[in-house]
Formats: C-alpha cells, structure tokens, sequence
C-alpha cells in the first residue's frame, strides 16, 4: 500500500480545522497551535491551498477561512446531500407529529437549522431556515459532543460556557459527563424541559465517513407532549432517521 504524503495530510488537516470554524476566519497562530505544524510548513502550505483557491485570507491578521473554488465544489455535491436530509427529515415529522429539523456548527458557539420539516397543524413550535442555536442548547449539544474524545469535550465546554435555561437545566460537570455517556449509550440526546419550560426535544448525530459528527437532527414538541413517557420512542425514531442518512450520504456509523 502507498503510504501517506506528509504535505498533503496536513493540508487536509489545515482545511478540516478552518472548515470547523466555518464561516468565522481561524487565525494563523491557532492553526499552527492546534495542529502542532511547523510556522513555515504551515504557511506554505497555506500560500499554496490560497493560489488554487481552497483558502483564503485578507491578510495574516485576518485568518484563514475556506476559499471560493473549494466552496463552489462543496455546493455543488450538497445539493444531493440536502435532497436526502429533507427527505427523511419529511418522513420523520409525518411519524413523530413533531417538527423536525437539522443543524450544522455555525462558528464555534453556535449551531444553525439548515433543514426542517414541519407537521404543520395547529399551535406548534416553529424554527425557519437559518435560525440559530447558542452552544449549549442541551439536546443538541449533547448530540455533538458526546462522540468525541471526554477531554475534547471538556475543553470545548470550558471554552463556551454552559448556560442554565431554565432550573431543570444540567450543568453540574460531572452529571453532565455522565449524560454525555448515556447519550452515546442510546444513540441520542434529550432534553426535558431544559431549554424552555413549555419545550423538550430529541436528538440524534450524523456522521461523516471518519464517523465525526457533522450534523445533528432534531425534534422539538411540547412538554405536555414529549415527557419522560414519550421521549424514548421519538429518541429511536431520530436514532434511526440520522442512521439512515449516514449511511445514504457515505458516513460511518461510530460503535454505540
């Protein structure tokens, strides 16, 4: 077997820790901090990736984000990929009579609908495209952090901060790591009446074909509707709904 090129596994890894971030620029000191890379190795590389376009810059000051050739070719394989999101997104809200959507990482602090579909009947909770969600909004965070390596994940909350929604909220650390395992147990986070009192919500991830997360479903009902009697049935539906998607986008399922 051909082994790896080192340039071109750390351009690889250069493109993936500014695509984190996304749409937010990474400053130069951070990439070369966070991957351990040699200051010059990493600006020609850098230097490189800008001239074909799949990096750019205003200026070392300014960071780094993903360049306009490389986010044209990114669009133009997505739309397949949000054909098969709305999907079973659409078949999910018809058998959760719930609204139903997906979220992205927007930023480092924040996470944006990207997908939903919606029963559509009566008084309900609504989001619209391009709604966003702060950090720890509970179920979703949850569905994001608790596939990760337990000290990335501990690192990632110190540098956000957890907030208290309401009284019912978890974030006392330790209860919030063993949370965080159960929700890798099952196969999907919930939230009871965490985020708002009249609110509880489900989630579950979807992977990418290393198997990290790249997005997460979600559901949201009200808590006189998703309680503790319910919320295990609409957590294996979303399981199974972000599970599909997986695997129809090329993904890879993680163990539970």
């Amino acid at each position: 077997m051909a082994s790896d090129v080192p340039a071109v596994m750390n351009a690889v890894r250069l493109l993936e820790r500014i695509a984190r971030d996304w749409p937010e620029p990474v400053p130069s000191g951070v990439l070369i901090d966070d991957l351990d890379l040699n200051r010059s190795t990493c600006y020609n590389i850098l230097g490189t990736l800008q001239r074909a376009g799949w990096a750019a810059t205003r200026g070392d000051r300014s960071g780094w984000w993903l360049g306009p050739r490389l986010l044209a070719i990114v669009d133009a394989s997505q739309d397949w990929m949000r054909e098969v999101v709305q999907q079973e997104l659409d078949d999910l809200s018809k058998r959760l009579g719930y609204l139903t959507f997906a979220v992205r990482r927007h930023g480092s602090a924040e996470y944006a609908v990207v997908a939903k579909a919606d029963r559509g009947q009566g008084v309900r909770i609504t989001v619209g495209l391009g709604d966003s969600f702060p950090f720890s909004a509970p179920a979703i965070m949850r569905a994001f952090l608790a596939w990760s390596d337990p000290a990335e994940a501990d690192r990632v909350i110190d540098k956000n901060d957890l907030v208290a929604f309401t009284a019912e909220t978890l974030i006392d650390r330790d209860a919030l790591r063993t949370e965080l395992a159960e929700t890798r147990r099952r196969g999907y986070g919930i939230s009871i009446r965490e985020y708002d009192l009249g609110q509880s919500g489900v989630s579950a991830p979807v992977f990418d074909e290393r198997g990290r997360v790249t997005m997460a479903l979600c559901s949201l009902a009200f808590s006189s509707e998703l309680d503790h009697s319910t919320v295990a049935e609409a957590g294996e539906l979303i399981r199974e709904c972000a599970a599909r998607i997986t695997e129809r986008t090329g993904g890879t399922l993680p163990p539970r």
